[in-house]
């Protein structure tokens, strides 16, 4: 293997790099953390090209402050040819030029621990991109090769091969093999990628992948990060053989309750050969070790599409990760019924292995809350709606159930996360045109997939500035909806009654009262309809009926919509002490 793409071993000198230490990020931070999500080209661009930028983020970053978090995760700003917004990664150690230079990340992350805020950055380990010096190699080489065992390589099916070597198909439509020419002119082997063709898998059952991989950790950790978002991270280990597989329904782009660890249990769906195999937990372990070396309890977050949570519990056992994406809250349908079995569940099951539970409504990969909550027809993770999708949302009813669903989640116990411009009540984009979609969901099925566009509009910060504040110039690397003027930040600020002042009121309330520590006591007498609890000596209910609910005694710190009274109006969240 040719070693100029091996990852150097950092001295112990570098290894010293700390972030600071506040009270409120004290040891064990995440368990209680509220952690924002920075989509790194939507969030802020300082140079007017139209694509956010690790500069931009730095100029915003006291905003960030002031909303009151404890930590940023950034998605994917490393080298990529941005085929899939840079989830497609070239260069690992590397920052993209479209998002400024390495001197510009360690900038950013100084003033964010200066700010005392934490950085978790994302790494994309499933797969890299085919632009990659690794696949590069890969394809120059002979099948057999040691180049080629860094990915998934096999020979077709059929009697010349010509077949791929199994059924899988790609998370973004279409077969999950492409067949590639070898270097002499004639028909080759068939790669895998279960996400887009430029997206080769990695062979994770390689010790050469493993390896550069703690290598990248510690690049980044050196540099002072604080922890990870581990992008896919119940992939990664196929099942031996590659068996063909057919998912017993459609359902979520990335699994969701295909996912299952124990075959043998009869009451769980057969397990999807590319997800959740057991081989995934060696991988976690080697990487908590690494993480071990450093100071200030860096951290490891996983995406792991998996049900039901007694089985993404595994991911975040000690020795493993410190916390998963509990997606199955953020799917819960809008009954308080339900929501109250999957805080339970949530909870419980988390608790099993010591971890807190995490909550989160939206992300870069899902239809925002605020137009997802209000939806009239199916909705399914990763596909997406657009101008002809039949699931059409109430605006209006959208952003209250928004509102009311964010306050009802941020005093749970636990650590929250919050995706970039939520707290301005941001809805899905829906209306974009078909020539400005960039997603490869769209490309590959067609148009048949909207993707996930629509919550990657850049964000606004000033109604009258061009691209309203997102940078300098009006340029937008996906258009902005006139309607982004009336949500701006600007507008917002310092409106006792927008959504901006509720996340902030919320967010110094929780941390006032150490919520993120706390516990859950169920309240009773209010309705079926109804979400009641207690944590921390505060009281909160959410009335999901279809009528009034009288408020108890105390004082009212809180309300996702304005009060008459001591009368909760129907979906509508209150706060009381």
């Amino acid at each position: 293997m040719n070693s100029t793409i091996v990852i150097s071993e950092p001295t112990e000198a570098t290894r010293e790099t700390t972030a600071p230490t506040t009270p409120a990020q004290s040891r064990e931070w995440w368990r209680s953390a509220v952690i924002y999500q920075v989509y790194p080209r939507s969030f802020a661009d300082s140079d007017g090209d139209g694509l956010g930028d690790l500069a931009g983020i730095t100029r915003r970053l006291p905003a960030l402050r002031d909303l009151g978090v404890d930590a940023v995760w950034l998605s994917p700003f490393q080298t990529s040819p941005q085929r899939d917004a840079g989830y497609d990664v070239s260069d690992y150690c590397d920052v993209d030029p479209i998002f400024g230079t390495l001197a510009d990340f360690d900038s950013m992350l100084t003033a964010s621990h200066d700010l005392g805020l934490r950085v978790i950055v994302d790494i994309v380990p499933n797969h890299s991109s085919s632009d990659h010096a690794w696949f590069q190699a890969a394809l120059a080489a002979k099948p057999g090769s040691a180049e080629r065992e860094v990915y998934m390589f096999r020979d077709g099916r059929g009697e010349n091969g010509e077949l791929p070597p199994n059924n899988w198909e790609s998370v973004f439509g279409g077969s999950a093999w492409t067949s590639v020419t070898e270097a002499d002119g004639t028909p080759g082997q068939w790669y895998l990628h279960l996400f887009d063709t430029s997206q080769p898998d990695l062979n994770w059952q390689n010790p050469w992948v493993r390896e550069q991989f703690r290598g990248i950790l510690r690049f980044w950790l050196d540099r002072g990060v604080d922890g990870f978002r581990v992008d896919v991270a119940h992939g990664m280990i196929k099942a031996a053989g590659l068996p063909d597989y057919t998912p017993p329904a459609p359902g979520g782009s990335m699994g969701g309750g295909t996912a299952t660890l124990e075959p043998d249990i009869s009451s769980e769906p057969p397990t999807a050969p590319y997800w959740a195999q057991e081989g995934v937990h060696e991988i976690y372990r080697e990487w908590h070790e690494v993480l071990e070396e450093y100071d200030n309890d860096r951290v490891l977050c996983a995406e792991a599409w998996v049900e039901p949570l007694e089985k993404l519990a595994r991911w975040v056992r000690s020795d493993e990760m410190q916390q998963a994406f509990n997606f199955e809250y953020l799917e819960t349908p809008w009954s308080a019924a339900e929501l109250r079995a999957v805080v339970d569940h949530s909870i419980s099951a988390f608790a099993t292995v010591g971890a807190p539970s995490t909550w989160v409504l939206s992300n870069h990969d899902v239809v925002r809350h605020a137009t997802r909550l209000a939806l009239t027809g199916e909705n399914l993770q990763g596909h997406g709606i657009g101008p002809r999708t039949t699931a059409k949302p109430d605006a209006k009813l959208g952003l209250r159930r928004a509102r009311t669903a964010t306050a009802l989640m941020l005093p749970l116990p636990g650590s929250s996360y919050l995706f970039q411009g939520e707290e301005l009540g941001l809805p899905e984009v829906i209306d974009l045109p078909d020539s400005a979609r960039q997603d490869p969901t769209w490309f590959r099925t067609n148009g048949e997939r909207y993707g996930r566009d629509g919550c990657r509009v850049p964000i606004p910060w000033e109604a009258n500035g061009p691209s309203y504040g997102f940078g300098p110039t009006a340029a937008s690397w996906l258009p902005q909806p006139a309607e982004w003027a009336r949500f701006a930040r600007d507008v917002q600020l310092g409106d006792p009654a927008s959504t901006l002042t509720m996340y902030t009121t919320a967010l110094a309330i929780r941390r006032e009262r150490n919520l993120g520590f706390g516990s859950i006591e169920w309240l009773d007498g209010f309705g079926p309809e109804v979400v009641a609890f207690r944590n921390g000596g505060v009281t909160v209910i959410a009335n999901l009926g279809d009528g009034p609910v009288q408020l108890p005694a105390g004082e009212i710190v809180l309300a996702s919509e304005p009060l008459s009274g001591r009368s909760l109006p129907t979906d509508t969240t209150a706060w009381l002490i």
